[in-house]
């Protein structure tokens, strides 16, 4: 098959296949999971820099 007599080098290249694929849907579950944090770190950082702001004031 193809010139290939050995099964383990089929097996490198069917694995090596299997793995892309595999790559390819889990960047495609993934795609912008970042995201979906990014309103809440803002608003956390907003108050973050409000509370500094006051405690800078009280010293």
């Amino acid at each position: 098959m193809f010139g290939i007599h050995d099964i383990w080098i089929i097996l490198a290249y069917v694995l090596c296949i299997l793995s892309a694929i595999l790559c390819v849907v889990y960047g495609i579950v993934n795609w912008n999971k970042g995201a979906d944090l990014e309103p809440n770190e803002l608003a956390e950082e907003s108050d973050w820099s409000k509370n500094e702001s006051e405690i800078e004031d009280k010293l």
